[in-house]
């Protein structure tokens, strides 16, 4: 029971907005489980649902990624708010952001590990990113510009 209960909770929260346990617990119930909130609060528990940003400043259940994933979105998202332009001199990119924000951008930069970047220096608005080669430069900029226009 509980494991089919599992399940239709995650096809749930995949295709509905659901902000609370109550409406959580109404669509179970309609789709035959009998639940109370506790039930459903030791169901969300356990399989590790979190509340994310949804449409109309709306919140959802959503489950929770591994670590991993939590890093490399937390990374993008540091990119993206900070990011402000990019150009290449040779083999060294320029990132431009926002007043304060390069070492932080820079730090995402290395931390998700975009091959052909040896390292970034940044100062307060300004990271140089060493690539490897003339050839990686292309390829380094198309991956940093998709980074930045990734939508929730």
């Amino acid at each position: 029971m509980k494991v089919g209960r599992h399940a239709k909770i995650i096809e749930l929260i995949n295709t509905h907005t659901i902000e609370t346990q109550e409406e959580l617990a109404d669509l179970l119930l309609d789709s035959g489980y009998q639940v109370t909130q506790a039930t459903v609060s030791r169901d969300i528990r356990e399989l590790r649902l979190s509340k994310v940003s949804a449409e109309g400043g709306k919140q959802k259940y959503a489950e929770l990624k591994n670590q991993e994933e939590i890093l490399i979105d937390k990374y993008v998202k540091i990119l993206q708010n900070g990011y402000v332009s990019i150009d290449r001199a040779q083999n060294i990119i320029v990132v431009r952001t926002v007043s304060g924000m390069a070492m932080g951008v820079a730090a995402a930069l290395d931390a998700l590990q975009i091959e052909g970047i040896v390292g970034c220096i940044a100062g307060d608005d300004t990271i140089m990113c060493a690539v490897r080669t003339l050839k990686d430069v292309d390829y380094v900029m198309d991956k940093i510009n998709k980074l930045i226009t990734i939508k929730d």
